[in-house]
């Protein structure tokens, strides 16, 4: 077979910026991008807009609340137990994957065992509660109403019903608000429904997710993957044998670690220009990797990801992570991990007038809860400047 071929760090970086649409903007359909990017993280409704507007041109946030209302792209949870948007036709088989992770960490969760129920008690009334949530979409509220009168049990404990509904296989349905969905909660059952008690389905979902991920993503290990599904790393070696055959082997920067590919996949020249870009909290790109280096400098992991687990808006150069940014009273603020050239400077003020232009149509600030993160340290290297005059 020979020895794999080593990539360096720079080939990997702009091999995953070609997949996620972060080497030029495109003009897809708002549908057949999240297909091509696989899935958005989703639980801040702004998030995907503007991971979407990084990606397309021309990108009409019209387009995306209109495939959300009639469910071709879904919201729901799934890969790392996190809210996501994915193409209604990857939803079944991702959460096909997803099932061992999620029943282990929802009907697993001590707040489900203390309200007395039990994992078969879930599994007894999850047909006739998804037959409820078939017709129109029904609140956080009127789930809570029907457990309750279903169970014949006045006060089940509230965590239990909130772990229940991000176990079953529901999709949040829009409610409005400038970004589709706000923080009502609204769901009706997906369909068709994923198979939960079938082991192959797992088997096979798990081979259908690791190869749109691969699409998506790759090239990747399998911590890699992994650590995007949040799945063990057991699960995805077995999975992976039957796919040896078709998939391309190389190996990592470091000589050492083993990755996968799809043959057909893009896997630009290393000096492909990347241009600048102001990143979606929470972007897909920054979280799907064991080693986030690839787009994430170490030096600036703890300045992006914060101790919550909140993932800041970032400023992308030359593919990496070099700041942060958020929209300010009149501009569109920009703070520099390291010093920048005056080109780039100027290169992302004009992408920054462009979001704002684009905020400005919905809300022109919709990172304003998490203001707090910038009054904590940042690198003493940093810059600050006011990008984009309103």
């Amino acid at each position: 077979m020979g020895t794999p071929k080593q990539l360096t760090a720079r080939a990997l970086n702009r091999a995953t910026l070609a997949r996620q649409l972060l080497l030029a903007r495109e003009p897809l359909e708002v549908t057949e991008a999240v297909r091509r990017v696989v899935a958005l993280q989703a639980q801040q409704p702004a998030s995907p807009y503007i991971a979407l507007w990084n990606r397309l041109a021309p990108f009409d946030p019209s387009d995306l609340d209109t495939a959300l209302a009639d469910h071709r792209l879904v919201r729901s949870t799934l890969m790392r137990i996190t809210v996501h948007t994915v193409h209604a036709d990857d939803y079944a088989p991702f959460r096909e994957a997803m099932e061992p992770t999620l029943r282990s960490s929802r009907l697993g969760d001590p707040r489900f065992r203390a309200s007395g129920l039990t994992p078969s008690d879930a599994d007894t009334f999850l047909p006739p509660l998804l037959r409820y949530a078939d017709g129109p979409p029904r609140t956080a509220a009127d789930l809570r109403t029907w457990l309750e009168n279903h169970l014949g049990t006045t006060a089940p404990n509230s965590d239990a019903h909130r772990m229940l509904r991000h176990y079953a296989p529901l999709w949040h349905a829009p409610t409005g608000g400038p970004w589709s969905f706000d923080t009502r909660q609204s769901y009706v059952a997906a369909s068709p429904r994923p198979a939960l008690t079938d082991p192959d389905a797992a088997t096979d979902g798990l081979r259908h997710l690791i190869r749109r991920y691969l699409q998506g993503f790759g090239p990747a290990s399998v911590a890699d993957m992994a650590r995007f599904a949040l799945v063990q790393q057991g699960r995805i070696k077995k999975a992976l044998d039957p796919l040896a055959e078709e998939l391309d082997v190389l190996t990592a920067p470091d000589g050492k670690r083993i990755l996968y590919d799809l043959p057909d996949a893009p896997r630009p020249a290393e000096d492909t220009p990347a241009p600048p870009r102001l990143m979606a909290m929470w972007d897909s790109t920054l979280l799907s990797y064991a080693d986030p280096g690839r787009v994430v400098p170490p030096e600036y992991r703890t300045y992006v990801t914060r101790v919550n687990g909140d993932v800041l808006p970032t400023l992308l150069v030359d593919g990496h992570v070099a700041g942060i940014w958020r929209p300010a009273a009149d501009a569109i603020e920009a703070t520099a991990f390291h010093p920048l050239p005056e080109d780039t400077w100027n290169a992302l003020a004009a992408e920054a007038a462009a979001l704002a232009t684009f905020l400005a149509t919905r809300d022109p600030a919709p990172y304003r809860r998490y203001d707090h993160w910038w009054t904590k340290p940042l690198p003493a290297t940093a810059e600050t400047r006011p990008l984009a005059a309103g």
